[in-house]
């Protein structure tokens, strides 16, 4: 297993909202017009999972949002890698 394996952490939608400061509601748009991405689901209860790199992400549109950059913007810059 990868250090990074290792390090990172498993989060429910409920714990990225507790840990971001967004909505659920919110968070859940984001994933349907794919702005963030599941890691994964269970097969067991179809519960979405996610990693430190969402969190990070996460904050990253936060300062974006705080700075009034339209979502289609902030979308572009992660498809282009500059977020």
């Amino acid at each position: 297993m990868s250090k990074k394996n290792i390090m990172d952490q498993i989060y429910l939608i409920g714990d990225l909202a507790r840990l971001t400061g967004f909505s659920i509601d919110t968070l859940n748009y984001y994933l349907r017009i794919g702005l963030i991405e599941a890691k994964g689901r269970s097969m067991h209860n179809g519960y979405r999972y996610f990693d430190d790199e969402t969190i990070e992400l996460l904050n990253k549109i936060k300062e974006q949002r705080a700075k009034h950059v339209p979502i289609r913007y902030i979308k572009r810059r992660i498809e282009d890698g500059i977020l």
